[in-house]
């Protein structure tokens, strides 16, 4: 896709995503920094989206990823998997009853995923798709070269993807 057609329906997604961060969390303040956070991810990775996917279909994804990770950020617990009872208190307050079994079905889902990796494994994919550290930052943050980082990552990815899609097949 090319940032001349992106800018034509950025106003578009917009709306979209900030109607997903509404319905997530009943407030506008946070719903406009989960549009924000969208548009800014999608501009980022703009080249490597393909013009003839469904454009709002993957915003929307964004957008949903970005509403748990400022859920996580919010509630403190954003280095760990597991919701704890006082985060449920103040979501059940913020979100609708829906939003709220989605997030937990969700973090149910990649933390019986992510168990079945190993432990280096679950430390690099934490690193990098969980805290959002670049693959250099990993790398200097663990003392494994950038590759090998990037390869672990990598099958980390395919292990935890393969088993969340078997999971909800069941």
């Amino acid at each position: 896709m090319t940032r001349s057609e992106f800018e034509h329906i950025a106003a578009q997604l917009r709306q979209r995503v900030l109607k997903v961060g509404l319905d997530f969390f009943s407030n506008k303040e946070d719903a406009e920094d989960v549009a924000q956070e969208t548009m800014v991810q999608l501009w980022r990775y703009l080249e490597h989206i393909d013009a003839e996917r469904n454009i709002e279909a993957l915003a929307v994804r964004v957008a949903k990823n970005c509403c748990v990770n400022m859920y996580r950020r919010q509630s403190g617990k954003a280095d760990t998997i597991d919701i704890d009872q006082q985060a449920d208190n103040r979501l059940e307050s913020s979100v609708s009853p829906q939003a709220l079994l989605e997030v937990q079905d969700a973090q149910r889902l990649l933390s019986e995923a992510m168990a079945l990796l190993k432990p280096r494994e679950r430390q690099l994919f934490e690193l990098r798709q969980m805290d959002g550290l670049s693959t250099d930052e990993v790398a200097s943050q663990t003392g494994i070269p950038k590759p090998s980082v990037t390869a672990m990552v990598s099958a980390a990815r395919k292990k935890v993807l393969t088993e969340l899609k078997r999971r909800m097949k069941q």
